[in-house]
């Protein structure tokens, strides 16, 4: 059977690592990318890729989530591309407009820190892996007005959002990425968009340790349940299981250019 790459993960947030590395080795994943969300702790996720192996690599992203964004200070474009040259970083995030949380006053900054994220995937060529929750129309135009400057690779992770916004990130060359929400009784309209997506711009992932996908819903989410997604995916589309698990893994090699092997 095929192996899969979790394309979004939180590595440092797990209680247990080498336990979730070995479920991973044995639902046969065979890569894992794990997440910033503050810039100031880049060096916890560089730290993580040492448990990176062969049969099970490990790559990071360096980025500040919106939930941060007004209380970090990103630095200079040059200095942000330094840091993304370091071996083993694969994407620039995740970032990106959360107005769950975020209140009105802080939007600004994540606003600010979304542009600045956006330029340094432009500079670099690495991808955006984005984070947007109950923000659509802003992100979607933010991702218009960006890519009129010139076109950067990005991802929707954890999509959790309407057709409209992710019809846009297809129509910008974006990536779609889908977690254990596909899988949960309520959420069918994220299986619609799912069913729609174009099969070169599919992903899948945990967001682990949150969001644990059915059957393991209610317990700490590891980055080897991310063959439960995969199942159900390759289920709402009509596809075979293998074929779906070949499809994704190479997405994910093609968007995170520097993981290939």
């Amino acid at each position: 059977m095929s192996g899969l790459i979790d394309t979004h993960c939180h590595l440092d947030l797990l209680d247990d690592l080498e336990a979730a590395l070995e479920t991973a080795r044995q639902a046969e994943v065979v890569g894992m990318v794990t997440i910033g969300t503050r810039w100031s702790r880049k060096q916890d996720q560089l730290g993580l890729l040492q448990h990176s192996s062969p049969e099970l690599r490990i790559w990071c992203a360096i980025g500040t989530h919106p939930d941060h964004a007004h209380e970090e200070r990103l630095p200079e474009l040059d200095e942000m591309e330094q840091a993304l040259s370091a071996p083993g970083v694969v994407a620039v995030g995740e970032a990106g407009l959360d107005y769950f949380h975020g209140t009105e006053e802080v939007r600004p900054a994540q606003h600010a820190t979304f542009r600045r994220h956006i330029e340094a995937a432009r500079v670099t060529g690495l991808p955006l892996v984005i984070h947007a929750r109950q923000a659509d129309d802003d992100v979607a135009a933010i991702l218009r007005d960006e890519h009129a400057k010139g076109a950067f690779p990005f991802l929707l992770h954890c999509f959790a959002a309407g057709p409209a916004l992710a019809q846009t990130a297809l129509e910008l060359g974006g990536y779609i990425s889908f977690s254990g929400l596909l899988t949960f009784p309520k959420c069918e309209e994220i299986r619609a968009v799912a069913r729609d997506v174009p099969e070169e711009r599919l992903l899948v992932e945990t967001d682990s340790p949150y969001l644990a996908p059915v059957p393991k819903r209610g317990k700490p989410n590891t980055p080897g349940y991310v063959a439960h997604t995969a199942a159900r995916l390759a289920e709402v589309r009509g596809m075979e299981n293998e074929r779906l698990r070949a499809v994704t893994t190479e997405n994910a090699y093609r968007l995170f250019s520097r993981a290939r092997p």
